[in-house]
């Protein structure tokens, strides 16, 4: 018996390295997890994330808990790469981010003075720009540190909160539903000129850009918004879909009138 076929499950997290390590071993490991580098992976990181998210929001807690292992698996499998090539291991990613958290909560961890200040409203935003801080007389913008590898919306919505910490933010929703009209207004404009598709791109991303800024400002949250909001199109397109297979039709069949009379139908039907 190998020594791999020996690894059995265990609540340990050194056995989830082992099992990793197992995978990536040159001369007995999978050939597809061998072949693998940061970039191949890294998209897999990003739907695991997505994935935890949605487990949350149908609040089914048995997924949760299996997609918080995927999740866990995708930091070993960074770790693991990064220490074979001599970079760092999953000890010092837990060691960075235990120094971090103890570090931007001196209000919990530090000495009494540190704890009387715990209530300070930013301590943690303003203990986190002065690590960003690089001091080395370069300008430090109020929107560092904002991952340019967010979601398009997720991303907005935390560059306006950086924006909006400095002043420069509007004082009233309705401020920002009058710059809505304005960039659909701009929009228009562009398509009645025949605009080129660039043009008209960069004004659709001014109004979505727009459109995020007023979920902010009403707080609600804007990505988890058009998630609930693209899967009650799923749920109702399908009901329509079901509906004109019930007598004998599909869409493609249908013209667009049959269809719009049958979503109608559909929203009647959900509002009781």
């Amino acid at each position: 018996m190998s020594e791999q076929s020996r690894i059995a499950p265990s609540r340990d997290i050194n056995r989830l390295i082992e099992i990793m390590r197992a995978l990536r071993d040159p001369k007995s490991g999978c050939p597809w997890d061998i072949e693998q580098d940061f970039s191949s992976i890294a998209p897999y990181t990003l739907e695991e994330a997505y994935e935890v998210a949605d487990a949350i929001e149908r609040g089914d807690m048995a997924a949760l808990a299996d997609e918080l292992g995927d999740l866990l698996l995708q930091v070993i499998y960074h770790s693991q790469m990064a220490e074979e090539k001599g970079e760092f291991d999953f000890g010092d990613v837990v060691l960075a981010i235990t120094d971090k958290m103890i570090r931007r909560h001196p209000h919990v961890f530090g000495d009494a003075e540190a704890r009387s200040v715990g209530a300070v409203k930013g301590l943690w935003e303003t203990i986190k720009a002065n690590e960003q801080n690089r001091g080395d007389g370069a300008v430090t913008s109020a929107l560092n540190g904002v991952t340019a590898s967010l979601p398009a919306l997720s991303r907005a919505v935390k560059l306006q909160k950086r924006a909006a910490r400095v002043g420069f933010d509007w004082a009233d929703p309705r401020q920002v539903i009058a710059k809505i009209r304005e960039e659909i207004a701009e929009l228009e404009a562009e398509l009645d000129e025949g605009a080129p598709k660039d043009a008209v791109g960069e004004e659709i991303g001014d109004l979505l850009f727009a459109v995020a800024n007023l979920a902010r400002h009403l707080s609600v949250d804007a990505e988890a918004t058009l998630r609930a909001g693209n899967a009650k199109f799923v749920r109702r397109f399908q009901a329509m879909e079901a509906r004109l297979a019930a007598s004998g039709r599909t869409p493609s069949a249908c013209t667009l009138a049959e269809m719009e009379a049958e979503w109608q139908a559909v929203k009647a039907g959900e509002r009781g």
